[in-house]
């Protein structure tokens, strides 16, 4: 994507899906969840296991969420990448976007969403684009 869509979908975008959420320090998912949440985005953790992550409720999978949201983001391995591509479909809700962390692509599931209109980002890490775009004219980021 383009600076201008990327900046425009997170100046926009007020919740975010992680899916893959943990909080074990020093993983790269644990970082990147407490920077969206100081950065004032709702973030709900999506984890099959665990009840809760960063003290917020966890939920299994993407079905489970108690509300849309604008962005769904993966940090999962690319051959989970398609699966929960086909989960995003089976939602009632479409989300904004479906990123893909840095390391991270599935041209399948980038097609796949994007022929239902759903922004695909692969291969880039949401922080560093949003401290790159946004975080500037913010304090404390």
């Amino acid at each position: 994507m383009f600076d201008a869509v990327l900046r425009t979908l997170l100046c926009e975008s007020h919740s975010i899906a992680l899916v893959g959420a943990k909080d074990k320090a020093g993983q790269p998912v644990d970082a990147v969840g407490r920077y969206l949440i100081a950065a004032g985005y709702r973030v709900y953790p999506v984890h099959p296991v665990r009840q809760s992550v960063w003290g917020l409720q966890a939920y299994p999978c993407l079905a489970a969420l108690p509300c849309p949201v604008d962005i769904i983001n993966l940090f999962r391995a690319p051959e989970a990448c398609l699966a929960h591509a086909h989960e995003v479909l089976a939602l009632p809700w479409r989300p904004r976007a479906f990123w893909m962390q840095q390391g991270i692509r599935s041209p399948e599931a980038g097609r796949l969403l994007a022929q239902q209109g759903i922004l695909v980002q692969e291969d880039l890490c949401i922080q560093r684009e949003h401290q790159r775009l946004i975080a500037p004219t913010i304090q404390g980021l």
